[in-house]
Parts: C-alpha cells; structure tokens; sequence
C-alpha cells in the first residue's frame, strides 16, 4: 500500500486485494480452499512452522492465503501492525483471554458487555483467572479496580444493548501509565466510525458478523495489534514466542493458541465473503446511523416511550464522548416503554422489524434483551 497515494477509507479496503498483489491482475484474492501447503525443500517447511519464513502456510487451521488478505485488508483499516481472523468475534475475544492471562492474573473488564462475553468471565474465573467488572464509564472506579496483578483492561467502543460509551481517553492514559494492555472491542462502531488506536489501544476486537461482512450471511472475526503496546514487558509471553521484534510476540502467541491449539479458524469461504461485504461498510455505517438517528429522535417524542439510548441524541450521558470520538452514533439503539409489560406485544405488532438476535445487518432486526441475551 505504501508504493501508492493515500487514498480514502472506502478506496483502500476495496481495492485491498489488488494493491496487495493478488495474482493474474485479479481485484479480488482468489478462494484457497487447500487445506495443506507443501514445500520443494523440508527446511522451507520447518521455517514456516518455526515462525522464521516470511509468510508462507502449513495448515489451514492457522491460516490461508484467503484469510492472510482478509487479514491484511483489516489491519489497513484499523491503520494496524497486523490481524488474526477467527471463526467468530467470540473466538477472537477467547482467544485473548485464555491465552495472555494465566491463573492469578486479574483482568478489568466493563459491566456492560455482549452476554457472551460476560459468560467467558465466569470461565475465567472458574480457571483461576480474578475479574473485576467496573462502570467504565467513570475512570475513578476503574483505576480503583486496578490491581498489583492487573494485566489488561477490556472495554467495549459502544455497549450492546445500553450504548455506554467508556472514558475512552481517561482508560487509555491509565493503561498506558500502568503499562497495561487495554482491549477494545470495536464491533459496533466499526473502523469507520472509530479507530481505538487514537486511544492508545494495544488489542482491537471485531465481530465481523456485524458492522464489516453486515449482511447477517456469514459469521467471523478479529484481533488487531495495534502495535502500540510493548509485548517485550508482559510476563505471560511463552519463551517459544520471545522470537525476533517484540511487537510481533503478542499475535503470534494468539495465533498459536488461539487457531493452532484451539482451532477457532476462519475458513477460506468465509474470508471472502467478510472481505466483500466490508467493501460497503463505510457506506453501510452511514445510512444505518442515520437511519438510527432518526428513528432515535421519533421515539424519544413517543408518549409510550419511556426512555431512549442512542449515543448521538444529547440526552445520551456519554453525548459528548460520543460527539468527540465517532463519526456517527451507529446502528445499534435501545429504548423503554414506560409500560414495560407492553414490550412483547410491542414487538409483535411491527411489521418490517425481524424478531431475531444478531446486529448490524442491512435488515432492521428487534429483541426484547431482558427476556433472551440477558
């Protein structure tokens, strides 16, 4: 990318595959669907599984040449030193977690997280690993949260489905000062509305089932290394990876035990199909705020209507954060009736909304949270 002019957000991701050299002239990476990848000479082999080789594959479980240009079209749009694609966000997030901390490590996690997520924090504590979940968006009590063994802190841009918004800044100054891994995961504001870097974020993680791929077809997902956290100063760095430029030890650690032992790998198929639908997302995280924007401002006149959570109403209370950090307030939105025993019926009585889970699709999806997700 850097033998060519700078060029727009929407420029550089659909034109990724071609920039990056995709074979015969083709805009598009083609599908490898090999599982195995062989070599001329055992050493070129050995180089590859030792992490010596300058690219190269051995096994599909740890990546392809598909995913490698997915990854590279994600590591552009995060402005990152480099990505690992998963089989889904809940992967990635796992994959952080089980394998940067260690039992007696602690991690500061946000109260208000995907219901996935909060359920992985009961695993880890089960393995030994101490939790602590704060509101974030108060950064006193996250730095009374901190511990002598904190090792990271994870926050999410923008919480499903309350819309908090943590003290992005505050967060990313403590953990810096404290040398800390602050972990962002990004899925619904997206690289395009917000880039966690401009905080100080070491790890960024997508869902990229939601905002990126957006078309509810295909379920995937991501961990950027920002390069902006030094891996040469955390104790959970396994010998076998303290090889060569420190920046690259925290992925190749999350690689190896996230794809290579735990198998949470992103096929070929799917690579693609994520690749294409992110050629819109700019597009997509436009209209869709827009749209949510509006329908933000129809609902919190409805008489019915008791309250309404979207970041970019001023009456949101993280309003001003919002204002300063993203582009646009996102397509997710929640709101309350001021009768709650109305919200089933609610539901039921709308016509074009699917009664469905997932986000970010290009269909508006609608689900009473408190009786499914939490």
């Amino acid at each position: 990318m850097s033998s060519h002019p700078p060029f727009d957000f929407t420029t550089q991701t659909v034109h990724a595959d071609r920039f990056g050299g995709a074979p015969q002239g083709a805009i598009h990476a083609p599908i490898h669907t090999s599982v195995q990848y062989g070599y001329e000479r055992v050493e070129d082999l050995i180089a590859v599984f030792q992490g010596t080789a300058k690219g190269g594959f051995n096994y599909a479980r740890q990546g392809t040449p598909s995913t490698a240009a997915l990854e590279a079209q994600l590591t552009q749009m995060e402005q990152g030193l480099g990505t690992i694609a998963f089989a889904t966000g809940m992967a990635g997030i796992c994959a952080i977690f089980l394998t940067l901390l260690k039992a007696g490590d602690h991690l500061v996690c946000s109260q208000f997280v995907f219901g996935n997520t909060n359920s992985v924090l009961g695993t880890l504590r089960d393995l030994g690993v101490e939790v602590t979940t704060v509101d974030v968006t108060d950064l006193d009590k996250v730095r009374a949260a901190l511990r002598p063994n904190t090792r990271i802190v994870f926050v999410e841009t923008i919480a499903n489905p309350g819309t908090q918004i943590p003290d992005l800044d505050g967060i990313g100054a403590l953990c810096r000062e404290r040398g800390l891994l602050y972990v962002v995961d990004n899925t619904v504001a997206s690289p395009y509305l917000f880039r966690p870097a401009t905080v100080g974020a070491g790890l960024v993680v997508n869902s990229l089932t939601k905002s990126i791929a957006g078309h509810g077809d295909v379920l995937g997902g991501s961990v950027t290394d920002t390069g902006l956290f030094d891996w040469s100063g955390y104790p959970n760095i396994f010998p076998a990876y303290r090889q060569g430029d420190p920046k690259g030890w925290g992925l190749q650690q999350i690689r190896k035990k996230g794809l290579r032992d735990m198998g949470g790998a992103l096929s070929s198929q799917s690579a693609h199909q994520v690749a294409l639908g992110a050629e819109t997302l700019a597009l997509r995280m436009e209209r869709t705020s827009a749209t949510a924007l509006a329908l933000a401002q129809w609902l919190e006149q409805h008489p019915a209507v008791g309250r309404v959570l979207y970041p970019m109403l001023p009456s949101h209370p993280q309003h001003a954060w919002a204002k300063q950090h993203l582009k646009a307030g996102s397509w997710a939105l929640s709101f309350e009736l001021r009768d709650p025993a109305q919200c089933l019926a609610v539901c039921n009585r709308l016509r074009l909304p699917i009664k469905a889970t997932g986000l970010g699709d290009t269909r508006t999806l609608i689900i009473p949270v408190a009786h499914t997700i939490f």
